[in-house]
């Protein structure tokens, strides 16, 4: 099952993570320091629903993000889903 949403486009994407070592200035210590940094993957916040469309009298089943959802509700499912090509 890929991790894309089917209408922003939203997939993982690669970040990086900070390792410091040392210890804080204010708890007595030099101060802390970067180390290295560890490669980690960020997903989008992806949520399988049944999308309700008025205009077509049927609910179409749709795996998006939560913010291609926020778009469906400003929008409109009938704009927004046939923009991403899905009707």
């Amino acid at each position: 099952m890929s991790r894309v949403c089917s209408i922003r486009g939203s997939k993982v994407r690669m970040g990086r993570r900070i390792h410091r070592s040392g210890l804080a200035k204010k708890k007595g210590g030099i101060g802390r320091h970067v180390t290295k940094t560890v490669k980690r993957s960020v997903s989008p916040n992806l949520q399988e629903k049944k999308v309700w469309v008025p205009e077509l009298n049927r609910a179409i089943k749709v795996k998006a993000s939560c913010k291609a959802f926020k778009t469906i509700n400003k929008n409109g499912a009938y704009v927004t889903l046939k923009k991403a090509g899905l009707i």
